[in-house]
């Protein structure tokens, strides 16, 4: 099931680090490796689709991990 979420792109320094995309709510939602690099950008703001993956589990655990299909860019720092 596809989601759309907007919110900040940060970086969490956990284990090798990890990205992370928290919400305008407040929800904190892990990038999975291997997302486009023009998304990592910690302080950016983006609107993101893509898929909660609950196949997956990460070292960091820092929430649901997100694989991005597509974003958009609304600012950066």
């Amino acid at each position: 099931m596809s989601i759309t979420l907007t919110g900040s792109i940060q970086h969490r320094d956990i284990g090798t680090g990890a990205w992370a995309l928290v919400t305008e709510e407040g929800v904190t939602y892990e990038i999975l490796r291997g997302a486009d690099k023009d998304l990592l950008k910690a302080g950016q703001k983006a609107k993101v689709k893509g898929q909660v993956r609950e196949d997956i589990m990460t070292t960091a655990m820092i929430g649901p991990v997100l694989e991005v299909k597509s974003f958009e860019v609304i600012s950066s720092d």
